[in-house]
């Protein structure tokens, strides 16, 4: 195919300001689907975390058909703790759409994508998104826009950025807020693409060069590399070397290769310089290594990757539940699940804790790795963890830990308890604005004050405060940050519970389970009212006599247990207590209960 009708365009912003509502657009009014045809929302969203969460968590490639043209989409993550692989795809593309909501303007994962996109000297085509927005504002949002590119540094040449304001939900776009939308498509951002977005550079008569930066299963094939063809062509059979990461070489031979066609992939002959493929045929691919000629071998420089800041153990289950609730429940099941992760996922890191002792699994933060335990959850696999730990460092014997931008939108009738809560885990104010009765705060705060945040800020706000932090860099340590400052109920031994031992134990703390379920010795099923521990039977039952009196017998009504999620689980515990994870349930317990 003639490259000068390619255009490779990576979408990228903040999460919830519009990607992949905005890819859905461009697939329908491309006329890639019947007038009647029934289409998913989120369509690029096809895991099912994904659709329920309403978030990008796994870069995602499609393509659609403009005039003559060939449009490949890059849809990223907009949560930082994805950002691998927003750094490693970034590489596939020739120009970014820069996504930006036009009531909330830039926010941080807005200005961690760009940094990323500037980094490569992406040329850059803004996309001020959801105006129409009762509360919107893109003008204001542009001049945003353009102060961030003035704090990233941008060269002069992406200064001057192109621009198109849109609506992803009600399918238009025009050139300058103040034209009539009456009647409107995508055709302005369609244009906008094809002129300022560059073609693929590259030569088609040169050596094979194409670097793997996602990796896709399929059940017939096995392991799909997805790269872009920077020098040279591919075809069926063709023998190639692998370039590894650590420049060994190793021969291979290309089975299949699948052109991306909408969000379905479709097999093809051979393909040219700038084109996005997934090849297949190749066992032992993974991110990162390079494509290229047997003769004339050219390794790609590898992509750097931010290092990770949060590690958790993942230890074989040894509770009295272990091994009937799982089908993968052993210390080699838990090892090959977690290194077959990091083939896919550079951001991930895993170690060994020694034999039969677990794993430490380091991630950028703590959605990072639980959402990776959700997927093992429901791939069949049981396993404990442990409670998150910040990975410091030592710089000129300073003892270091990483620290995070916070931004915090709350109405002003919060902000000070917002305030306080903050001053308890070390944040330092950087800003603060307010408009419209809407408070902005910017913090910098230490990773690990924000381990459980999330819970306590939105109980503070009753639900309505919104919270984003990125990876700001290490800084001194901060010293001592209070946890949770109660104790837990413990089952005293195996039993099931009954409502009248769960009604005695309700004024004692907060419960978790209700009434008929099996429970061990150890389990935590409560948080206490008071810091210690509590050892309790859930399962005691009244006393009965034969004597009855007016009044002597109390309805047991209890309250509805509160129910943790796999977050809120992992944010709850201490260093001395477990998150017990299986298909059929979360749990916590005592780490070394006898």
């Amino acid at each position: 195919m003639d490259q000068r009708l390619i255009r490779n365009i990576a979408l990228i912003a903040h999460v919830d300001h519009g990607k992949t509502t905005l890819v859905d657009q461009f697939f329908k009014q491309s006329g890639m689907f019947r007038d009647n045809q029934v289409m998913a929302e989120r369509l690029m969203d096809s895991m099912d975390l994904e659709q329920e969460r309403g978030i990008t968590i796994v870069a995602k490639i499609g393509s659609f058909r403009y005039k003559n043209y060939i449009v490949n989409i890059i849809d990223t993550p907009g949560h930082a703790d994805f950002g691998g692989q927003v750094e490693r795809v970034l590489c596939m593309a020739d120009g970014c759409l820069l996504l930006v909501d036009a009531q909330e303007g830039p926010m941080p994962q807005t200005y961690f994508v760009m940094k990323k996109a500037l980094a490569i000297s992406l040329p850059t085509l803004v996309v001020i998104n959801k105006i129409d927005k009762p509360a919107a504002r893109p003008n204001w949002a542009l001049d945003q826009v353009f102060d961030l590119f003035v704090k990233l540094d941008a060269p002069d040449e992406l200064l001057d950025f192109p621009v198109v304001f849109t609506s992803a939900k009600e399918g238009y776009a025009i050139n300058d807020p103040d034209d009539p939308v009456e009647g409107g498509s995508m055709l302005p951002l369609f244009e906008k693409i094809i002129a300022c977005i560059p073609p693929p550079s590259g030569d088609p008569k040169g050596p094979l060069q194409l670097q793997i930066n996602s990796i896709d299963y399929s059940s017939y094939l096995g392991r799909l590399g997805i790269g872009k063809l920077t020098n040279g062509s591919i075809r069926l059979n063709q023998n190639v070397v692998l370039v590894r990461r650590d420049r060994s070489l190793v021969p291979a031979r290309i089975s299949k290769i699948y052109r991306f066609v909408g969000n379905q992939k479709v097999p093809i002959e051979e393909a040219t310089t700038g084109e996005i493929v997934a090849v297949a045929g190749i066992d032992d691919i993974n991110v990162g290594i390079t494509l290229a000629d047997p003769e004339d071998p050219r390794p790609l420089p590898l992509t750097r990757i931010d290092p990770p800041t949060i590690a958790m153990h993942f230890i074989p289950n040894d509770s009295p539940f272990a091994g009937k609730e799982g089908r993968f429940s052993t210390a080699r099941h838990l090892e090959e699940r977690l290194f077959r992760e990091t083939m896919s996922d550079v951001a991930l890191t895993v170690e060994s804790l020694g034999a039969g002792s677990g794993f430490k699994v380091s991630g950028r933060g703590d959605l990072h790795l639980s959402i990776l335990i959700e997927k093992m959850r429901r791939e069949g696999y049981e396993f404990q963890v442990s409670r998150p730990q910040v990975i410091m460092k030592q710089e000129d014997g300073q003892l270091m830990e990483p620290y995070e931008e916070l931004t915090i939108d709350v109405a002003e009738e919060y902000q000070g308890t917002v305030i306080e809560r903050l001053g308890k885990i070390k944040g330092q104010m950087l800003e603060m604005s307010s408009n419209r009765g809407a408070v902005r705060l910017l913090y910098r705060v230490p990773t690990r004050g924000l381990i459980g945040f999330r819970s306590n800020f939105l109980s503070d706000t009753k639900g309505m405060g919104v919270m984003n932090y990125i990876f700001a860099g290490y800084g001194p340590f901060a010293g001592r940050i209070s946890s949770r400052s109660s104790g837990a109920l413990v089952v005293k031994e195996p039993c099931t519970t009954v409502a009248y031992a769960l009604f005695n134990l309700q004024h004692r703390g907060r419960l978790f389970i209700g009434p008929g379920v099996r429970v061990y010795a150890g389990q935590i099923i409560g948080e206490h009212c008071r810091s210690n521990d509590l050892i309790v039977n859930p399962a005691r039952g009244k006393k009965l006599t034969n004597l009855r009196a007016a009044g002597s017998d109390e309805n047991v009504i209890l309250t509805p247990p509160r129910h943790l999620s796999l977050e809120e689980c992992i944010a709850f515990i201490k260093d001395d207590e477990l998150v017990e994870v299986t298909p059929a349930a979360i749990r916590l317990r005592k780490q070394d209960w006898k």
